[in-house]
């Protein structure tokens, strides 16, 4: 156990000096060093305006340093050894494979020029400088701790998963193709591994990126909003360009490569349809490091958030991201890794498990995904700068800009869909079979646009909802916490119907499309499923630059604010963060709307393999039995439980920051005056050690429960003459959980991001501006919401899936 503010694994954060000392007076004119120690502040100015670091060791991960130690010659050779192996690999399985690893490379390449293009854009003054740098150095420590955690969890994982294995009976599938169970075994456990480093890379390339570009949006914001906007969505799109396209890549390197060493298709081995069984290691792992990534992250940033916000609006009546308010880098350093590293992990896991999809068509997905590097690259340079950089002209509307790239990219997304299905999809057997299936695609590109739309309606507050959860402000706490549950609850139909038509009208048009197995029974309703699954996730890069473009634009807000920038600078930051709020929102209705039709084809691919295992049909559960309706009960019991056990984490954690701060103003009583510093590593160092203490429990809870009860239920299966009633009961687990974890999800993202927004709302000036009683309500709400829309909701998106995923990987302890 990690005591709270101590330990060589947490980032050593030093006492920090005092921040930028300029006061702001008017949006033109700040009092100057000089004119402060004239008015008897000397004490506090005279001291070094800088940031010392907060690193003590290497803040790159270990396999990074150890990149850097070689020579870049033999470096290179290396990297064409691998390429070289990688192409043979790919030719000797299918010259698609080779087409998705080109397009991969191809977008990597691009990814660096991005990066280039955002790291040659300038920092701006030197005290930005110095905020960047300590909000760097205090995520990448974090990061390193965390992640260090986590990788001892997984090879703890990996091992008992190599025990089950070992000692699992093998399916008739691997019997008649000669795969023994030792193989079977290294194989799940290098896919599981696998799977776990790239989610990892993954989350700490979001990280990367989004605290190097922060400043440089700050900076540009000093120009012109278009500028600043236009470095916030290049830098996400590298971030998103670079996930998807390893996920991508990670799942093309296994397929090829268990095709080979297996020789699936030859004589007396596998069929290519049973490989995807074999990949689900791959989608777990991804999965375990995306929920604790999203839980500890959104622990961090959302109990320093709480704990600012409480002490520093509500009470002290300072402005967000004020440099006096003792938590305010803990704050920033939260939006890194709670926002950035997380919701990478989150949606490489989410294009992981639905490539792996129970069809068997593997190819299918990845050449979709193929496209979808490329139609996102085309929309992502599709938001450009002004023409004259030196032209003032009023600032445009974010969104708008936003939802021009994104329909630039969906547009291409329908005609590279329809591409892909007339290519991969056609056959004699029912000619017109692609053509069906093109419409499940445009089916889910439909849904997606659909998810959008509705979550930007119930969270911008230039829309009714948010405004009316506003003026509920303007009659105290209660009313605004009142109208924010109900505007949450309400908001979870719309979605529902939309995931429901679109269900049901991709089974009907895939059973529809001629595709008929031995017996003339129609075959292509669950692919049709998976089909619109994946039309979905075919926007899946444009969608995730949307949502890191929100805390780069939040992190660029608070370096604006603690360097005092003038108020012209802070108001095109605020626009760009309320848009970033609302891109976040609908970022979290996309996943959770995936999520929904993801788990439907992992849920029935759970009974084809527990069907494989047991030998018998497995085709459908009855909750009329109880012991199968009490598994239903506690999958529903243990979304709720896991809800609030990451809420009372953010709670717990926010209450040790909020004693903080206010010990602080106590103790330090110059802080306000700006004749005191605030211990700003006091914050950090809580909020660390509490983060990574408190993401065990409710981690720990969706791991092993779905084991436990399948076990249990085995055992009194045994005993009462059943011998399926562990792998029914999981089965009806599995069912409910995703059906309760959809609607809490829902409630939970929309009812927080509408809080944060009405907030912003009147922050605008609309019903008595900031500082007002209206305001302080709207500052209670939104706090409340903080857990909701940063935790607990996205951690729920990981639960979903991990859920279906655990039960594939764990489905011979149930039988």
């Amino acid at each position: 156990m990690l005591r709270q503010g101590s330990g060589s694994d947490l980032p050593q954060v030093g006492e920090f000096a005092p921040f930028p000392v300029a006061r702001r007076v008017n949006s033109s004119h700040s009092v100057t060093m000089d004119d402060a120690m004239e008015n008897g502040m000397g004490s506090y100015q005279e001291r070094p305006r800088t940031f010392p670091s907060m690193r003590s060791k290497s803040h790159y991960p270990l396999i990074f340093r150890m990149l850097l130690g070689i020579n870049a010659r033999v470096l290179l050779v290396l990297l064409l050894l691998i390429f070289g192996a990688v192409f043979y690999v790919g030719a000797s399985t299918s010259p698609i494979v080779i087409f998705v690893f080109s397009i991969c490379i191809i977008s990597f390449f691009f990814s660096v020029y991005l990066t280039k293009w955002v790291l040659a854009k300038d920092e701006g003054p030197p005290e930005m400088v110095q905020i960047s740098e300590a909000i760097r150095d205090g995520a990448e420590g974090f990061f390193r701790t965390q992640y260090g955690t986590i990788s001892k969890m997984a090879m703890v994982l990996a091992l008992v998963i190599l025990g089950i294995y070992l000692f699992r009976s093998t399916t008739p599938q691997q019997e008649s193709s000669g795969l023994s169970r030792s193989t079977s075994a290294y194989i799940t456990v290098a896919a599981f591994l696998l799977g776990a480093l790239c989610s990892g890379i993954a989350g700490y390339i979001g990280m990367w990126v989004s605290v190097r570009a922060n400043v440089r949006v700050s900076s540009a914001a000093r120009r012109s909003a278009r500028e600043a906007l236009q470095i916030a969505v290049r830098a996400g799109g590298l971030s998103a360009i670079v996930v998807v396209g390893m996920a991508v890549i990670g799942v093309a390197v296994l397929y090829a490569t268990f095709y080979v060493f297996l020789e699936v298709d030859s004589r007396g081995s596998m069929k290519v349809t049973d490989l995807p069984l074999l990949l689900v290691g791959y989608g777990f792992g991804a999965s375990f490091v995306a929920l604790f990534a999203q839980l500890g992250g959104g622990i961090f940033t959302k109990a320093a958030d709480v704990g600012a916000d409480l002490v520093g609006k509500v009470e002290q009546g300072i402005p967000e991201d004020d440099p006096r308010n003792p938590a305010v880098i803990a704050d920033l350093v939260g939006d890194n890794v709670g926002d950035c590293a997380a919701r990478g992990a989150d949606l490489f896991e989410s294009i992981a498990a639905e490539i792996i999809n129970p069809s068997g068509f593997i190819l299918f997905p990845l050449v979709v995904h193929s496209f979808d590097l490329v139609v996102s690259s085309i929309g992502i340079l599709s938001i450009r700068g002004t023409r004259d950089p030196g032209l003032i002209v009023p600032i445009e509307d974010p969104m708008a800009i936003l939802q021009k790239g994104y329909s630039v990219t969906i547009v291409l997304a329908v005609l590279t869909f329809g591409v892909s299905t007339r290519w991969l999809l056609y056959t004699e057997q029912a000619p017109s079979a692609w053509l069906n299936f093109a419409l499940c695609g445009l089916v889910g590109i439909m849904t997606a646009y659909a998810f959008v739309w509705i979550t930007k309606y119930y969270t911008d507050y230039k829309h009714e909802p948010v405004r009316v959860l506003a003026l509920s402000s303007a009659t105290g706490h209660g009313t605004n916490i009142i109208a924010g549950v109900s505007l949450g609850l309400e908001s979870t139909a719309l979605p529902v119907l939309v995931i429901s038509i679109a269900i049901i009208s991709a089974f009907w048009l895939g059973h529809t499309s001629g595709l008929v197995d031995e017996t003339g029974s129609p075959t292509g309703g669950l692919f049709g499923t998976a089909v619109a699954t994946m039309g979905m996730l075919s926007t899946a890069a444009y969608v995730l630059t949307m949502d890191m473009f929100g805390p780069i634009a939040d992190n660029a807000g608070g370096i604006v604010e603690m360097s005092l920038q003038p108020e012209s600078v802070r108001e095109i930051t605020d626009v760009l963060d309320a848009v970033g709020n609302t891109t976040k929102a609908t970022t979290k209705g996309f996943a959770i709307g995936s999520a929904a039709l993801a788990s439907f084809l992992l849920f029935s691919a759970y009974m084809d393999e527990v069907a494989s295992f047991a030998h018998v049909s497995f085709k459908e559960v009855d909750i009329a039995i109880p012991e199968v309706f009490i598994g239903g009960l506690l999958g529903s019991m243990l979304i709720f439980v896991f809800s609030a056990w990451a809420c009372s984490a953010v709670g717990r954690t926010a209450q040790e920051v909020v004693n903080e701060v206010r010990r602080q103003f106590v103790e330090r009583p110059g802080i306000m005056e700006y004749q005191e510093k605030p211990d700003y590593g006091r914050c950090v160092a809580i909020v660390a050690s509490a983060s990574l203490r408190e993401m065990i429990k409710p981690g720990a809870l969706a791991t092993i429960s779905p084991v436990v009860i399948g076990f249990f239920f085995r055992l009194l299966g045994h005993y009462t003459g059943q011998p399926l009633l562990g792998a029914k009961v999981v089965a009806s687990m599995l069912m409910f959980a995703t059906v309760s974890g959809i609607l809490m999800a829902l409630f939970l993202n929309t009812a927080g991001g509408a809080w944060d927004n009405a907030k912003k709302y009147i922050e605008t000036g609309a019903l008595g501006g900031k500082g007002s009683d209206c305001h302080k309500a709207a500052v209670t709400g939104d706090t409340v919401g903080d857990p909701f829309k940063d935790t607990a909701g996205p951690s729920l998106h990981v639960l979903i899936k991990m859920l279906a995923t655990i039960t594939l990987v764990m489905a011979p302890v149930f039988l």
